[in-house]
């Protein structure tokens, strides 16, 4: 299961989910407006969707339809 930060973090960039997240696998750039979570790295604890304060996190069998897109959004942070 993967887990995806989705259209609520933009702009917002709160860095709760970063703090809790025991393997460290949420990242971001200077220039990007939100997080996102490497599917790789993640070990699937679920402790950021908790701490969001926006709710912007969904693993991605739950996620909202309107919010699907983020998926690839997610996969090409990572391929740059």
């Amino acid at each position: 299961m993967t887990f995806i930060i989705t259209e609520p973090c933009i702009g917002v960039k709160d860095a709760s989910c970063v703090n809790v997240c025991p393997v460290d696998c949420i990242h971001t750039t200077d220039t990007e407006e939100m997080y996102f979570i490497d599917p790789v790295e993640c070990i699937d604890c679920a402790y950021c969707v908790s701490v969001c304060p926006v709710e912007a996190i969904f693993d991605e069998f739950t996620m909202p339809p309107t919010q699907r897109q983020f998926i690839k959004i997610n996969k090409a942070f990572f391929q740059k």
